[in-house]
Parts: C-alpha cells; sequence; structure tokens
C-alpha cells in the first residue's frame, strides 16, 4: 500500500490550541521531558541531553511525512503557554486504528488538559480520519493518566507485564481501546 501523507491538523478547544510541534518549542519540551517528576511513569528516563529536544521535534516532523500520525503542541489559548503534547501514532489507514499518547508539563496537571486535548485529538481521528479504533497505554501507577482515558470512554483491556524497564525499575502497563461506536464525540469536560 502506498503510504499516504497524514496532515497535521490545528484544532481548537474551549481552552487550548493544538498545532504541528515546531522548533521553537525545544526548550519547553526540554524542560517538561528533563523533569523526573513528568517522566516518573514514562517508558525512558528524563532528558539529560539538549538535543533530544531537537531530534524529538524531527521525529514528529518525519512521523507527519511518512503519513504514521501527528504529534501536536498544546498550548493554553489564555496565555499561549505551551502545556504538552498530545499525539496520534501508528496510524493504520487499512485497519482504519492508530494509538493516542500524551504528556504535559507538572504545571498543567490537573486542570483537565490533558483530556481536553485528547478529547480533540479522539474527534479529529473518528470524525475526520474515520478511525474505528484507538489504543492508549499507561503504566499501572499512573493513576492520573488511567483516569484520563477512562473519561474520555477508553475500555481497560488487559495488562502488559513487565513491559517496561526504565533505569532499573520494572513496570507493568495496562492497554485501553476506545472503539468509534463507544466514542460520545462530545466535551468530555462539560
Amino acid at each position: 500500500m502506498a503510504s499516504m501523507s497524514l496532515p497535521t491538523p490545528a484544532l481548537q478547544t474551549a481552552r487550548l490550541r493544538l498545532r504541528a510541534v515546531a522548533d521553537a518549542d525545544a526548550d519547553a519540551l526540554f524542560a517538561m521531558h528533563s523533569s523526573a517528576d513528568v517522566l516518573r511513569y514514562w517508558d525512558s528516563p528524563p532528558w539529560t541531553d539538549r538535543g533530544s529536544a531537537t531530534r524529538f521535534i524531527a521525529m514528529s516532523h518525519r512521523l507527519a511525512e511518512k503519513g504514521a500520525g501527528a504529534r501536536l503542541a498544546v498550548d493554553r489559548t489564555s496565555d499561549g503557554a505551551f502545556i504538552g503534547w498530545c499525539a496520534l501514532v501508528r496510524w493504520n489507514p487499512d485497519h482504519r486504528s492508530a494509538a493516542m499518547g500524551y504528556c504535559f508539563d507538572r504545571a498543567a496537571w490537573g486542570h483537565g488538559y490533558a483530556t481536553e486535548a485528547a478529547g480533540a485529538v479522539l474527534a479529529w481521528a473518528f470524525d475526520t480520519l474515520d478511525l474505528n479504533r484507538v489504543q492508549a497505554e499507561t503504566d499501572t501507577r499512573n493513576v492520573a493518566s488511567a483516569r484520563v482515558l477512562e473519561k474520555l470512554g477508553f475500555v481497560r483491556e488487559g495488562t502488559l507485564r513487565e513491559d517496561c524497564v526504565v533505569n532499573g525499575d520494572v513496570s507493568d502497563s495496562w492497554v485501553y481501546g476506545l472503539l468509534r461506536r463507544e466514542w460520545r464525540g462530545q466535551d468530555p469536560t462539560g
């Protein structure tokens, strides 16, 4: 199958603007991804080298060029601050499926931003890309992320046992799935 290009959308919610990741995001990305607190349940250790941000941005652009997905920077509209990112990856037009992931800065936690941003990405996935299934995974210890997924209507489908080892710390992940027919398609914050 010829690979289809997947144009990165610009999405707007009540409080957020989602846009393509840009070179100007490097400092904010490095600050967020070098935080041990933010990356506590991540599948890789915190960044120690600023070049990681540049590589992450280049990878985000390649993802779109190859048609494998879209990684969107999330800005708070009230002050324009970069607060995190949300991505749709492993896009498979044949199976009408993709996987979703997100990461938000510590200061943005607890305000419903992850739910709001992920909800906008899911609406795009189901309405524009006509997906049938979106999958997500989270560390079993990451209660906040599991709550975001469940608020969005994801169903926990299973456990990947000891699937991550980061700096010697072994952890399990939960796999979540959301089917088109289960998607509520309404504002999950309202």
